[in-house]
């Protein structure tokens, strides 16, 4: 009987949305494949937690380089090595060496696509395979022999309806998650198109920010929303399903996404999504039939050079959709069951399963080009050359990693503990 395949998946581990992603990745996976986890870190550690630690994954320790997602290269190859590795699929890795180390080890390498910019394009051909799950993704990389368009979805039983009448029967109630990112996620515009909304409806935000904080200018606006009734934020990490079920349409006027996974989960929480009229929200969402589409205002560039510019909406077309399902209560149900059936049909990410495990099954590995790795090689020493590592801090906690694991873990658990103390969200 031939053995199973070895999958490694470097990835950040604790409740966040690339996360998921990789988590979506290991669940269709290991019931063919033996697969390890390598948590490369982020803003927070999940050790401890049974949600996210288990036998399988591999903390690694805090590395001294101040550049997003670095590793420490001889830890890493270890891991590679001891767990005898077939695969290794990175998700969303901006740091290259670590790439370049897994080639070296002999691992097949493969990479979920999120994040590239114009630069950084061509270095994609040192993987063996990609994973594209966007049409705007696989338009940039359809030129790599090994390029694989697999489209999202999300876990239609976790993601569920909970009625698909409305939530208040007085009023229709809208739905925005802001994240970790609220600006992008177009919190601000959201805010600003419902409070110039006539008519029964309130707003319901999750966010892992401060508001009031984050946009200034809009502290006023919401404590008059909120004093209102009208408006109620839940500033805090909740954990999947989420807080889907405290709305009846779901207003997502991104600026910019690599996929943009609520978008799925709300519709298969039978909730119809507006989102912004562009590139990838667009393909999930067909005006009129599972949701509603927003005009884009202006396109902007971000600061970090990502290959697609941010699309602001426009706040006038955002406030007139809101407004549609504002005088049309009696419609919302016939809605939600409708968006629901198309999750069913279109976002079930189960239904990729067959694809995914042929594809880790029979990728091999492609000649080396020396040339390309040199190209990387060059592009990282230059970018390690403009960074001033903050030593003092980053060292002592690699220190603390390195010499004394268990009180470093000890001290994880201790937060993931403390984190479990606070209020939930009722039902």
């Amino acid at each position: 009987m031939k053995q199973k395949k070895r999958v490694g998946i470097v990835t950040t581990w604790f409740e966040r949305g690339a996360a998921y992603v990789s988590r979506q990745y290991k669940t269709l996976l290991e019931d063919e494949c033996e697969v390890f986890i390598y948590a490369r870190g982020g803003e927070e550690y999940a050790i401890g937690d049974p949600k996210w630690d288990g036998p399988n994954v591999t903390w690694a320790s805090p590395c001294r380089i101040q550049i997003t997602m670095a590793i420490n290269l001889d830890e890493f190859v270890r891991w590679i090595k001891n767990n005898e590795l077939d695969i290794v699929f990175f998700n969303e890795q901006h740091w290259w060496p670590a790439v370049l180390a897994a080639n070296d080890a002999g691992a097949i390498t493969g990479s979920y696509i999120d994040y590239y910019t114009k630069e950084t394009v061509p270095f994609f051909g040192i993987f063996d395979f990609l994973i594209c799950n966007t049409k705007r993704h696989l338009s940039v990389f359809e030129k790599h022999p090994a390029a694989h368009y697999i489209p999202w979805g999300t876990d239609i039983e976790l993601f569920k309806p909970h009625t698909t009448e409305l939530v208040d029967p007085d009023r229709v109630s809208f739905f925005h998650s802001g994240g970790v990112s609220p600006h992008r996620k177009g919190c601000d515009a959201v805010i600003e198109a419902f409070s110039r909304l006539n008519g029964p409806c309130s707003l319901v935000i999750h966010a892992q920010r401060d508001l009031k904080k984050h946009f200034p200018h809009l502290a006023e606006k919401i404590s008059q929303l909120e004093a209102a009734g009208r408006l109620v934020c839940h500033e805090k990490t909740v954990s999947a399903p989420g807080l889907f079920h405290l709305g009846d349409v779901y207003v997502y006027p991104t600026r910019l996404e690599g996929i943009g996974l609520t978008i799925m989960e709300a519709g298969a929480c039978g909730l119809p999504v507006i989102v912004t009229d562009t590139g990838p929200m667009n393909e999930f969402i067909a005006d009129g039939e599972n949701g509603s589409l927003v005009k884009v205002e202006r396109f902007e560039q971000r600061s970090d050079n990502y290959y697609w510019p941010q699309a602001f909406c426009d706040v006038d077309d955002l406030t007139v959709k809101m407004q549609w399902y504002v005088d049309r209560p009696e419609q919302i149900a016939s809605m939600k069951q409708h968006a629901r059936d198309v999750a069913l049909e279109r976002f079930d990410w189960a239904s990729q399963k067959a694809e995914i495990v042929e594809l880790f099954k029979h990728v091999s590995k492609r000649p080396e080009e020396n040339a390309l790795k040199q190209a990387i090689l060059k592009f990282e020493a230059r970018r390690d050359g403009l960074k001033t590592p903050s030593a003092l801090y980053t060292n002592f906690h690699a220190w603390a990693y390195r010499r004394h694991p268990r009180f470093f873990a000890v001290c994880s658990a201790i937060m993931v503990f403390l984190k479990s103390l606070k209020p939930k969200e009722s039902a």
